[in-house]
């Protein structure tokens, strides 16, 4: 079955994002709600299909339908780390494809950064006694090991690692709601606090209270809509693994098997894309996620992403926004990759927004290089 063009996105928006000390989770997800509801033109009363997932509450959705006021009839938590909201918007696709609903609203929201919530030693259940006592910080050991991996096989650099943080940090000085626009250097990045070699702070995702929210509609509603729809074109998805010790290639993502399904139902290739929005849980993240999405080659990601290529004004439009490494981060980043690149299609995004827009490719990564899903957009 294809999903392409099945379904349109009509509607983004974010939550305040960074420091929120007043807001509860489900208050940001609410004013995300809101705000992404009037940007699609559609009324709460319409949303029939409710997509979320978090740490913050036992039944997610049963507390965000409550605190809302909408009873779907169609309803999905798929939680894979990160990665989940572009699962969820492939399954709000197939959904209305099949006739189960007609406007999806797919949620997220944390206080993290606010309620201190965020561990290095979050447990994982019965898996998690194969490795918690070896004591790997957790995520942030697995993604250094996949790191050290990488360096070992192909001669990659700290530089070229920190390469993807300072074009990020470029974007997002671009961007008035990142959380961090001071300038970067790769000298800084270098020089920042080690975390878990070859990691240091500056390698790793901003921790930040933020909600997000992501209007999914069927193509007759699309129609009637006031603003440009973008068109869900290829959508793929996987997992490999829940431990690091237990991933088949530490140097190859699901993204690989996600990204050429996606690219398959689009029926486009790697040239046909305009503009990247790669999940930058870690500089390391990216640098592994173009290679098994077939962007460059084994091993050659990190000249890929040298000599300013991913920054603004080079050949490769990626993580537009500041990413998860500047922009914000409250612990799953998936669902902001989606709201940058609906905005970077409709031309919305002002001193950061790019020539060429007519495609994008958005790439999720969750738990440890553990799942992936990979969407194409199009604009109408």
């Amino acid at each position: 079955m294809s999903l392409y063009r099945s379904a349109a996105i009509a509607g983004v928006a974010e939550s305040r994002l960074g420091i929120v000390p007043d807001a509860t989770v489900l208050d940001l997800q609410a004013e995300a709600a809101i705000a992404a509801l009037a940007d699609a033109g559609v009324e709460k009363s319409e949303v029939d299909a409710l997509f979320c997932t978090g740490r913050w509450g036992r039944t997610p959705q049963l507390e965000i339908g409550e605190y809302l006021g909408i009873r779907p009839f169609y309803s999905d938590g798929t939680a894979v780390g990160g990665a989940s909201f572009l699962f969820h918007l492939g399954h709000a696709a197939a959904a209305i494809s099949a006739g189960l609903c007609d406007v999806a609203l797919i949620l997220y929201g944390s206080t993290q950064r606010s309620r201190k919530e965020r561990s290095l030693g979050v447990k994982q259940g019965l898996s998690g006694q194969y490795e918690d006592f070896a004591g790997l910080p957790n995520p942030v050991g697995a993604y250094a090991l996949a790191a050290c991996r990488h360096m070992a096989l192909y001669g990659t650099t700290r530089e070229q690692l920190a390469e993807v943080a300072v074009a990020a940090r470029q974007w997002a000085g671009l961007n008035p709601v990142a959380f961090s626009r001071a300038p970067l250097t790769v000298e800084a990045v270098l020089a920042s606090p080690p975390v878990a070699e070859p990691l240091g702070r500056l390698d790793c995702c901003l921790v930040t209270d933020g909600g997000g929210a992501v209007v999914i509609v069927s193509p007759r509603r699309a129609k009637t809509l006031p603003k440009r729809p973008v068109w869900l074109l290829g959508h793929g998805e996987t997992h490999s693994h829940m431990l690091i010790s237990q991933m088949p290639d530490l140097t190859v993502t699901p993204a690989k098997e996600a990204g050429a399904r996606a690219f398959a139902m689009a029926g486009l290739a790697h040239r046909d894309i305009d503009i990247l929005q790669i999940y930058d849980s870690f500089t390391i993240t990216v640098l592994l996620t173009l290679e098994s999405l077939g962007f460059c080659a084994p091993g050659s990601s990190g000249t890929y992403v040298s000599d300013g290529r991913i920054a603004p004004g080079g050949e490769v439009s990626l993580n537009t926004s500041g990413g998860g490494l500047s922009y914000c981060h409250p612990g799953m980043f998936g669902i902001f990759l989606i709201i940058e690149a609906v905005r970077q299609l409709r031309g919305e995004c002002g001193a950061r927004q790019v020539g060429r827009h007519e495609t994008a490719l958005i790439s999720g990564t969750g738990g440890v290089l553990s799942s992936n899903a990979t969407c194409i957009l199009a604009g109408d």
